[in-house]
């Protein structure tokens, strides 16, 4: 197990340390100044991000995949299709509400709607599309036409937002990509893959993906029903983004607060998940134990990674968004596409992603090329967000043409390659997205236009992160079908230009 999580500790290192580099280097003049206090804090924070993100993705390979992949197996071939569907629902709200980033997201807005109301109607809209994405897969309907239809009625609502409450639009396109976080992205995989394996056919490895496709579309839709009957104007109050006059007291309260998040999430998976090996799945005592033991170490690594994302990187993104606001225009835009290209290497849900379709697609689609995608795609996404908090226009200017290109590709590769794409969305916008990206968008948003704009203009973020990798991935397998008839082409040339006289007869 020790060499395991000496590989985990590795593949860490490597997706924090680009991040943590090139922040300490903007400790520098002439890009601005951070102290050496705040360089401490965020070095410091880097170090447990690192162990946190190990022992998380070590918890997850054992804990928390096969814990999805056993329920969506285990219950498929009962033949209890009501039963699973019921399940999936209460799962999907269960998991939701207690998401910790859920949570960060419904504070920022309570002197506009209840938290409680907020986090139960995105529980609820996860937990439904959670149940129409199982139907999906049985029925075996392609998921670019649920897709389509779906999205045609995010536009439709977005449209009567934008006329009544348009402060609720970013709002609503924001929570499709904090529901899917670092608790819920593994087991609502896992969950795919074990029903898909079980229900086989040709198109299995394609319909292992796309549950956190929809799952993202549901918070969405829900939370623009909640902006169409809601009054008033939508209230912001700025958060205190100054990093702690006594910091390890504010660590060790971290902890607690988020081990008690973390906790009630994990548990709540873990007591469904046992209650249901008692009645229905009966695994081996062994396997049981071998899964307590990687709940553990997930929920060791997520109280570490929360909390240091939470103390060390929301004050320095903040921090960084107001410095490069001071500055020239094009600076900002740069900026938040290199950052944008580096946190994403550091969410952890990314690399369960990365693993899961190198292994399903045998190698057909590499870790690296997703990774490459990701980067690009996040780091565009940033770089085009910064470029809106300068300007100040409505995020749908980007969201109704880049949905529509996504929704246009998926006409031309592969299914596996739009499934993908649309998982990875909602896995890109993680926590680190939240507790270091949106504040970079905030901070800069308050330092030019002040934080009467920072709703329309800084919210909103969190959806470009969770569009753009759409379309690099599915460009990614655009280009794989280009090359396959390219080659194929080459061939039939080669094949075609032989003269006749190498023609060899066989017969006596």
């Amino acid at each position: 197990m020790f060499k395991v999580f000496f590989e985990k500790l590795k593949e860490s290192l490597t997706s924090v340390l680009p991040v943590a580099v090139f922040v300490t280097i903007l400790k520098f003049p002439p890009l601005f100044e951070l102290t050496g206090k705040e360089i401490a804090v965020f070095l410091f924070s880097s170090v447990f991000l690192i162990i946190g993100m190990a022992f998380f993705n070590l918890g997850a390979d054992i804990a928390m995949t096969p814990m999805g992949d056993h329920i969506g197996a285990g219950l498929t071939k009962s033949k209890k299709i009501p039963f699973l569907i019921a399940v999936c629902f209460v799962m999907g709200v269960f998991i939701t509400v207690a998401e910790p980033d859920l949570t960060v997201l419904a504070t920022q807005v309570k002197d506009k709607i209840d938290p409680t109301l907020l986090t139960v109607t995105v529980g609820v809209g996860v937990g439904l599309f959670l149940v129409i994405s199982v139907v999906r897969m049985i029925k075996g309907t392609p998921l670019s036409h649920i897709l389509i239809f779906f999205y045609m009625c995010l536009f439709a609502f977005g449209s009567i937002l934008v006329i009544g409450n348009e402060e609720f639009l970013p709002l609503a396109f924001d929570s499709g990509g904090v529901t899917t976080g670092p608790i819920t992205v593994p087991f609502i995989m896992a969950l795919g893959v074990g029903i898909a394996g079980t229900l086989g056919g040709k198109k299995s490895g394609e319909n292992s993906f796309g549950l956190v496709a929809l799952c993202s579309i549901g918070p969405m839709l829900a939370v623009m029903i909640l902006g169409i009957f809601s009054k008033g104007d939508m209230v912001y109050n700025l958060a205190d983004y100054s990093i702690p006059e006594n910091f390890f007291g504010a660590v060790l309260s971290g902890l607690l607060n988020v081990s008690k998040e973390v906790g009630i999430a994990l548990g709540l998976i873990v007591a469904f998940f046992l209650a249901l090996d008692i009645f229905f799945l009966k695994l081996p005592v062994k396997k049981l134990k071998i899964i307590g033991i990687g709940v553990i170490y997930t929920f060791v690594g997520l109280v570490i990674f929360l909390t240091a994302a939470q103390i060390g990187f929301m004050p320095i993104g903040y921090k960084i968004g107001c410095e490069l606001a001071s500055g020239e225009e094009y600076w900002l835009v740069i900026m938040g596409f290199v950052l944008g290209a580096l946190v994403v290497l550091a969410e952890p849900a990314v690399h369960v992603l990365t693993k899961q379709v190198d292994e399903i697609t045998a190698g057909g689609i590499t870790k690296r090329s997703m990774l490459i995608a990701l980067c690009l795609g996040v780091g565009i996404s940033i770089g085009l967000s910064m470029l809106r908090i300068v300007y100040g226009f409505n995020v749908l200017y980007y969201l109704v043409p880049g949905y529509l290109i996504s929704i246009g590709l998926s006409f031309f590769v592969p299914g596996i390659y739009t499934a993908i794409a649309f998982d990875s969305g909602g896995v890109a916008s993680g926590p680190l997205t939240s507790s270091f990206i949106l504040p970079l968008a905030i901070g800069a948003c308050f330092t030019i236009s002040g934080a009467s704009s920072v709703l329309t203009d800084a919210f909103g973020i969190v959806a470009m992160v969770a569009m753009t990798p759409l379309i690099t991935i599915q460009l990614l397998g655009f280009k794989a079908v280009v090359q396959k008839k390219v080659r194929k082409k080459i061939a039939m040339k080669r094949i075609l230009s032989y003269d006749d006289e190498y023609i060899v007869n066989f017969d006596v």
